[in-house]
């Protein structure tokens, strides 16, 4: 082969990579790819920008996926020695509207419906807790 078609080859293959990390690129999975029907129902996060930043998310999910529960927990955002919490309900559930800072984060009337609890603490350690107020 000439070196003309050797370049020719070489722009072709390079081409063809830089096409599948595009790809790959744009369809990574995501929060819309999961089957259990999340709906996000109330937020909460702190107007502390210098200290730790506390967020806490009320969802409501159509089938309790435990796996997707923590999938999604693990999309939420998270800042370094920050803590977040989300709270799973199932939608036909009687489900919080406000949510509060600290270590309760609503009426404690609602604990019965709560399905699972998803935290990150401070220092990046997850937990993902079934039933939490059983």
């Amino acid at each position: 082969m000439n070196k003309k078609t050797v370049s020719y080859v070489l722009t072709f293959g390079i081409l063809i990579l830089v096409g599948f990390i595009i790809k790959g690129t744009f369809n990574q999975p995501g929060i819309e790819d999961m089957k259990a029907g999340f709906k996000e129902i109330a937020k909460y996060r702190n107007e502390n920008n210098t200290g730790p930043v506390q967020r806490v998310y009320i969802i409501t999910v159509k089938d309790s996926v435990w796996k997707e529960m923590e999938d999604y927990g693990n999309f939420m955002p998270h800042t370094k020695y920050g803590n977040t919490k989300v709270y799973f309900f199932m939608e036909s559930a009687n489900v919080p509207k406000q949510l509060q800072p600290g270590a309760v984060n609503f009426d404690v009337s609602f604990n019965k419906s709560c399905l699972a609890l998803y935290e990150k603490s401070a220092m990046s350690q997850v937990a993902f807790n079934k039933h939490p107020f059983n």
